[in-house]
């Protein structure tokens, strides 16, 4: 340990002082701030068994023991109002984006966590679930970006268009002997997407293929393709780059969207009732793996895509007929499904299967929904399902929406208020003005740290839901609305592995 140098807070938390301890002291002199597993911290003097760190904009000190070399896994839940955006740090510190939301909080968060993108930033993987609005859009921002780039986009194979003149997710076909439309013009590659989005006819106005046209043109992404589960269930499909043999200490397995193998010869993925249905139902699943612990990202299933996955999975008819029947099903889907933490699929909607359900058996769920929608989501009938068929004695259930806080600055952060908007574009033409002077770019850059600060207090630090990992214990945690000390600011739950191994919640004792 030396000056200088980056380490991490050790499990699971550490109170930064002001002023240091005695050497064999625990606690040092007021208490400035209570840092979480695996945040960043540089270290800025060594005195004994007392470090002085910089951590979340702050200096201060804390044990040694308080520190840990190795980086966590660490998933950010962030409220992004109605609709899904998560960022993921991987262990060897590469970031991804698994969708971002409508408006533009996901971005303004990531903007904040990654230095205001004053330099190029490269983003290993963006993950797009599927062509809902409430989950791409918010990736427009980032796209048009002259300093973010993407090693890949990865998407579920679905675009919006127009064929025929009417709206349509792609060519659909139903071969003789196959009751239902399945959709076999899938978008697999950047060339699949040029015959959609070089053409207006194509296109038809709808922002998904335009969107993925500026981030196919704009020169920072390198790979854009679809991705599907693997057919053969004894040889699973991974998130290109997250497979046992790239050796990154974690995986991420692809559960959705899983094809099926029409009588023509061709891959289909069955429609589902309606366009809105089949596109969400046909989500991207990912299955997050490191060490023991898994975590679950659903997008937007639904009770038809469900038990879809379940028949698939299982080998057996949907539905059971009999409990016996039932436990067998869950039983046999647990094999695939079951997470300790999951994302609720569909921002808490009660179009889903209990059956599912069941086959996931979370420890922990969390529900990405907000405030000012007309689907009163999440359902109560839905948090009851979520927790009679949760894991465990006291299954934990976090909602972003719940997480903020209402007595914030922004009380609605589904629309960032127009003045702060009005704010940060007003002063960011300012830095990109080359006869600005130095003193106008210097005031501009403070008007928007201000700006940003306001926005940070409502996004990142009130409604998030921070998840850390080694792949032993996790760590759960969202801003408590009103610190009950510098000590205590946050909200935190553990898992840990009981006698036999398994995760239980620690329950907290207050």
């Amino acid at each position: 340990m030396n000056i200088g140098d980056a380490y991490f807070v050790s499990y699971p938390f550490a109170v930064q002082w002001k002023k240091r301890g005695q050497n064999n002291e625990t606690k040092g002199k007021k208490a400035i701030n209570q840092l979480l597993w695996g945040d960043w911290a540089r270290i800025e003097d060594i005195q004994g068994n007392w470090v002085q760190i910089r951590s979340r904009r702050r200096s201060g000190w804390v044990r040694k023991e308080n520190l840990q070399e190795n980086r966590i896994l660490e998933v950010n839940f962030v409220d992004v109002a109605q609709g899904d955006g998560a960022h993921i740090q991987t262990p060897d510190d590469k970031a991804l984006v698994v969708d971002a939301g409508q408006e533009d909080n996901l971005y303004r968060f990531l903007r904040w966590r990654f230095g205001k993108f004053r330099s190029p930033f490269k983003f290993e993987a963006a993950v797009i679930t599927h062509p809902d609005k409430d989950h791409y859009y918010g990736f427009t921002h980032l796209f048009e970006h002259e300093n973010v780039q993407f090693g890949s986009v990865f998407h579920n194979g679905i675009v919006e268009q127009k064929v025929g003149g009417k709206n349509s997710l792609g060519k659909e076909e139903r071969p003789v002997g196959v009751r239902r439309k399945h959709l076999t013009g899938f978008v697999r590659d950047r060339e699949d997407l040029k015959k959609i989005t070089n053409s207006n006819a194509r296109t038809g106005g709808r922002f998904f293929p335009k969107m993925m046209k500026t981030a196919e043109t704009s020169g920072r992404v390198d790979d854009i393709s679809a991705v599907f589960a693997s057919m053969d269930l004894a040889s699973p499909a991974f998130l290109p780059g997250f497979s046992p043999d790239d050796q990154r200490g974690m995986t991420i397995k692809l559960l959705g969207p899983l094809p099926t193998k029409l009588p023509n010869g061709k891959l289909g993925l069955p429609t589902f009732g309606s366009t809105g249905k089949t596109k969400n139902g046909h989500s991207v699943v990912l299955q997050i793996e490191i060490g023991e612990v898994s975590i679950q990202l659903g997008g937007d299933l639904n009770e038809p895509s469900q038990d879809y996955l379940l028949e698939k999975y299982t080998g057996l008819s949907y539905p059971p007929h009999s409990a016996e029947e039932e436990e067998e099903m869950v039983s046999v889907a647990r094999q695939y499904f079951q997470a300790d933490v999951t994302k609720a699929c569909h921002h808490g909607s009660l179009d889903i299967s209990t059956t599912f359900l069941q086959a996931v058996n979370p420890l922990a769920t969390v529900v990405s929904s907000g405030d000012n929608e007309p689907h009163a989501h999440p359902q109560p009938a839905t948090l009851g399902l979520v927790g009679k068929y949760g894991r465990g004695s006291a299954p934990l259930i976090f909602s972003t929406e719940l997480a903020r806080s209402s007595d914030d600055t922004i009380k609605n952060p589904a629309v960032v208020r127009k003045e702060l908007r009005k704010t940060l574009q007003e002063n960011e033409a300012v830095l990109a003005d080359i006869t600005a002077t130095a003193a106008k770019k210097k005031k501009a850059q403070e008007n928007i740290d201000k700006a940003l600060r306001v926005i940070e207090r409502s996004v990142a630090n009130y409604g998030m839901i921070n998840l850390r990992t080694d792949g032993v214990n996790i760590l759960m945690a969202q801003r408590l609305e009103r610190d009950r000390s510098k000590s205590k600011r946050w909200d935190i739950h553990l898992l840990e592995p009981d006698q036999n191994g398994r995760l239980r919640y620690k329950k907290k004792r207050h």
